[in-house]
């Protein structure tokens, strides 16, 4: 069950390591585009190479035919990648050995729908991937499962999600051959948690009056490639996809010998240097932003 190419990836290693691929759920085809055209989850394209059985449910709460449906499939186990729908009880009782999920965190550091863009959005300087049992409460279940990866200072979610997705599918393998094994053991999560609640396309809107330098370059960093961020300049919207930090003295070093104005007289978000070869400069709290 899944959505995005984060999902695919750890289909394609489930069916490369020889698992039979019993059936495939992800989303309904959604219009999308100027021209409204259906388009199919990465998931869905993948199933339709392979000729798996494909379900593409609106809901599962309440859908007993659905459950029949799978139910009659007779899986041992159900594996659970960005999916983005609770399941409800009656349906994690479908499997004997229980449904699992990747979740892209070091649970229960970020329940929710976007682990990896908090991750950069707040700075970490580390997050992982969980395997997990799925339970009915969100990314709540016992963890099987974890796996530590550093940040990059300059690391977008978009890489990020690259890499998490390719350990995420390792782990998810390692988990089921421990549970088809019937060595796999479970860690009941601790009660303190905290949440990755959804994105708000408000957010993608630098504020530099109140955001530090080093919070706006997270901001840029967290938003790519899902909507990236922007500010306006001459009444004109621009928008950035990377950018640097640098303290007031850096920028002192760099502005050496080219026109620029001086960083003690301006405001926060006012461009201060533009270069052909060094990028744009914008004043930011506690330091400056350049955007090449």
């Amino acid at each position: 069950m899944g959505t995005p190419d984060f999902a695919r990836e750890s289909l394609d290693k489930l069916y490369n390591a020889g698992y039979e691929i019993c059936g495939v759920v992800t989303v309904p085809d959604r219009p999308s585009g100027r021209g409204m055209k259906l388009v199919l989850s990465p998931v869905k394209e993948y199933a339709l190479e392979k000729n798996f059985k494909i379900f593409q449910p609106e809901k599962i709460t309440n859908n007993t035919e659905f459950k029949e449906e799978i139910k009659a499939l007779k899986p041992d186990l159900v594996c659970v990648v960005s999916y983005g729908v609770i399941l409800p009880k009656s349906f994690l009782k479908i499997p004997p050995l229980g449904c699992i999920n990747v979740h892209p965190s070091m649970l229960p550091k970020y329940r929710g729908s976007a682990p990896i863009q908090w991750a950069i959005l707040n700075g970490d300087k580390t997050t992982g991937v969980t395997i997990m049992y799925l339970n009915e409460q969100m990314d709540a279940g016992d963890i099987i499962m974890q796996k530590e990866v550093d940040i990059g200072e300059d690391e977008t979610t978009g890489e990020l999600w690259d890499r998490l997705s390719t350990i995420g599918a390792e782990l998810l393998l390692e988990s089921v051959k421990q549970i088809e094994n019937e060595t796999v053991k479970r860690i009941v999560q601790p009660e303190e948690f905290t949440l990755a609640p959804m994105l708000d396309k408000e957010m993608s809107k630098i504020n530099w009056q109140e955001k530090e330098s080093y919070q706006i370059k997270n901001l840029v960093r967290g938003l790519n490639p899902i909507m990236g961020t922007y500010s306006f300049l001459n009444g004109k919207k621009v928008k950035f996809w990377k950018v640097q930090n640098f303290s007031k003295d850096e920028f002192s070093n760099i502005s050496q010998g080219f026109e620029h104005l001086e960083y003690d007289e301006t405001n926060e978000g006012t461009v201060i240097m533009v270069n052909e070869k060094k990028g744009l400069y914008i004043k930011a709290k506690g330091g400056v932003i350049r955007s090449t």
